[in-house]
């Protein structure tokens, strides 16, 4: 019987040192950040945050309007862009998943003034 119980125990430790691997899966999104004309929009500020509103992190697009958040844990984010005076819409509950980059497309329309 004790030999028994530690043999459950030895396995229950190693499924799941398997399954979680003390390590919390990431992923990568990449996208564009393009104005009402379909033209790239650089150094516009890209905010993301979870899709509870915790955790927000933000970068700057490059010269063709492109953006990167790499080695994020997998889960829904929210994104949105900003430049010169006017945002995009909230992109909501964006999957970041393992394995596969996830890509998207964020469209600032600049306000009427």
């Amino acid at each position: 019987m004790k030999t028994l119980r530690l043999t459950l125990i030895l396995l229950s430790m190693l499924a799941f040192s398997l399954s979680s691997n003390g390590r919390t899966a990431v992923g990568t999104m990449d996208g564009t950040v393009m104005d009402g004309h379909g033209k790239p929009v650089p150094g516009a500020t890209v905010t993301i945050q979870t899709s509870d509103g915790q955790h927000p992190h933000a970068t700057h697009t490059d010269g063709k309007g492109r953006f990167t958040f790499a080695r994020f844990a997998t889960g829904q984010y929210d994104l949105r862009a900003y430049s010169d005076g006017s945002y995009s819409e909230w992109a909501k509950r964006i999957v970041i998943r393992a394995r596969k980059p996830t890509q998207i497309t964020l469209r600032i329309a600049k306000s009427k003034s």
